[in-house]
């Protein structure tokens, strides 16, 4: 028997699979054996899809200066420091997210039912059925049908999260009442996985401590991400195919 029909379908069918890889498995095929990339440092705010944060403003106040004194009025210190206060100082945010969530939920449905009809008399209609229907059909008993469906389900949840990090943030812009926008970005490559941790948000220079770090439960509009990419991280993510049948499959 030959091999080329079973050749020629093998062939089809991983030209039919590479639509679905994309060209982000060529480059995971081209990087064999090398570990993953670092990504290269660039400005936020030139970035695809940056957009400025804009958020409600107090009226502004005029600052002025009262005579014989040193204080001026809407000034948040008398001395200055090295916390972050303007665009492009960095301060460094200490990560503490601690998550936990139980869930438990049980479901139990059934159902039976049962119906029959027949006409045993209808002004002696029922004798000549015999001449549309068999023979054998009993008037009395035409038709009968009977259902029983039965559903039951359950379901667990509980997860257990906690991480404690510090990343240094850059400010991105000032808001025009003094509030700092922040974003900072920190890669760890060990072996062949990369770890990622993302911080962006909005802080008040009031809230930076005297060592310019700031919690991250200080941070107005958080976002935390924390993942990676690599080998193990490829492992435990499913298969092309696995990802497009899971959004297809209407069971």
């Amino acid at each position: 028997m030959s091999r080329t029909p079973f050749a020629f379908r093998a062939f089809a069918l991983a030209a039919a699979a590479l639509p679905l890889a994309g060209c982000g498995s060529l480059d995971r095929l081209s990087n064999v054996g090398r570990p993953p990339a670092l990504s290269t440092i660039e400005d936020p705010t030139a970035q695809a899809g940056y957009k400025p944060v804009r958020m409600p403003m107090p009226n502004p106040e005029h600052v002025s200066f009262g005579p014989n004194s040193l204080w001026r009025q809407g000034s948040r210190a008398f001395f200055k420091d090295q916390r972050a206060r303007q665009i492009g100082d960095l301060v460094t945010v200490k990560v503490r997210v601690t998550d936990r969530a139980e869930l438990q939920n049980q479901t139990s449905r059934s159902r039976t039912g049962k119906d029959s009809m027949g006409v045993p008399n209808f002004f002696g209609v029922e004798s000549n059925l015999s001449k549309i229907l068999p023979e054998s059909v009993d008037p009395g008993s035409l038709v009968s049908t009977n259902s029983n469906t039965s559903t039951q389900g359950a379901g667990s949840v509980r997860r257990s999260e906690q991480l404690t990090t510090n990343v240094a943030a850059a400010v991105n812009q000032v808001l025009p009442n003094g509030n700092l926008v922040i974003e900072g970005k920190q890669e760890i490559r060990i072996n062949f996985e990369v770890r990622e941790l993302i911080v962006a948000g909005v802080v008040r220079p009031e809230d930076i401590e005297s060592d310019n770090t700031i919690d991250s439960t200080k941070i107005a509009q958080a976002r935390i991400a924390y993942g990676g990419r690599g080998q193990i991280t490829d492992v435990q993510q499913p298969r092309y195919g696995q990802q497009v049948m899971d959004v297809l499959l209407p069971f």
